[in-house]
């Protein structure tokens, strides 16, 4: 008889905020060429000459503002998931991280050990990037492979971006925070260069070539990290019975000089500003466990702008991390698999 297991997928963060930790984590992060997709050569020297020499002290400091006592958020809020989760099924639940620890290739170890043989695979990104969802389903397939697993049962959940549960829990999370408030809502995705939206358009034709791209139906949205945010958004405004009008989508975090996909985020904190906007709460949807990208860059760096430019109130509402609904999400979704 087969022996099921469950795995959930994330991003990962340093050991601790040490320059060598965080040295060591962008280094494979960084590395990776769905992350960084530049000419290899080219890629290891920016990573040599520039940015592993200066980046991690800056990266260090920024963990420094979010880590807690137990250690990386995103590394406690997910192993908490993991043993709620576990708590309402006999199936063992692991969690393996891209880059860091507890690492995929140290997982897959401990479920070779355990003999699993049927594994569902749950990577935690409600949209498709080649830099999040792809790589790290890749990794885990990769690691499958060498360790001589290739042959086992999988069963990979695909993007759920849009499933009603997932948007119901979304916005239960979210509504207790928001509704009444008389604020605006900033929905903030995670930002991606716009060559992966085209590399991952497997017509390359449609995304960012076609007029209204991410509203006009086209096989590529199954991998369009773009229209699967603005469909994400636009699911839990009729959700919430949000109008346009009160609500902002846009993406953080972009790296280097290429272009990313936009509005930027920052660059939105400033024009709602500007326009008069007094309250502002955020949500960061791409992500289901809060982290560096929500708890320093939105909560705190995107607060200190909007109250520099004349915005009274602003919150960042927390990301799913164990609510209830969420977890009942994964429970139900690994119940309808283990029958």
């Amino acid at each position: 008889m087969a022996k099921k297991g469950v795995i959930l997928l994330n991003l990962g963060s340093p050991d601790s905020t040490s320059f060598e930790d965080v040295r060591t984590y962008l280094d494979q992060f960084l590395s990776d060429d769905r992350v960084l997709d530049l000419n290899p050569i080219f890629r290891k020297l920016l990573l040599k000459l520039i940015i592993l020499p200066r980046r991690p002290k800056q990266a260090g400091e920024a963990y420094d503002k979010v880590w807690t006592d137990e250690g990386s958020p995103l590394v406690v809020t997910s192993v908490a998931q993991q043993k709620l989760v576990q708590e309402n099924t006999d199936t063992p639940i692991y969690l393996g991280m891209r880059y860091g620890n507890p690492s995929t290739e140290s997982i897959v170890a401990e479920m070779k050990k355990d003999d699993i043989d049927d594994l569902m695979i749950i990577p935690l990104y409600p949209q498709y990037a080649m830099s999040s969802y792809e790589s790290a389903v890749v990794e885990l397939m990769e690691q499958l492979r060498a360790q001589g697993m290739a042959e086992i049962n999988t069963v990979l959940v695909q993007p759920f971006y849009k499933d009603p549960q997932y948007i119901d829990a979304l916005w239960e999370s979210i509504r207790p925070s928001y509704e009444g408030s008389g604020a605006h809502l900033m929905m903030s995705f995670h930002g991606i260069p716009q060559r992966h939206v085209q590399k991952t358009d497997p017509s390359h034709d449609h995304c960012l070539k076609t007029k209204d791209c991410c509203n006009t139906p086209h096989p590529a949205h199954a991998t369009c990290y773009s229209h699967q945010c603005y469909a994400a958004a636009y699911a839990l405004m009729a959700k919430g019975g949000l109008h346009h009008d009160d609500v902002t989508i846009s993406f953080q975090s972009r790296l280097l000089k290429d272009p990313w996909l936009k509005p930027y985020t920052d660059f939105e904190i400033e024009r709602l500003a500007k326009e008069g906007v007094k309250k502002l709460k955020v949500i960061c949807p791409a992500f289901i466990t809060d982290c560096l990208e929500t708890l320093e860059e939105i909560a705190m760096e995107g607060k200190e702008q909007f109250l520099s430019l004349g915005g009274e109130e602003y919150e960042l509402i927390p990301c799913l991390n164990t609510h209830p609904a969420w977890i009942k999400w994964l429970n139900d979704k690994i119940e309808r698999w283990e029958t």
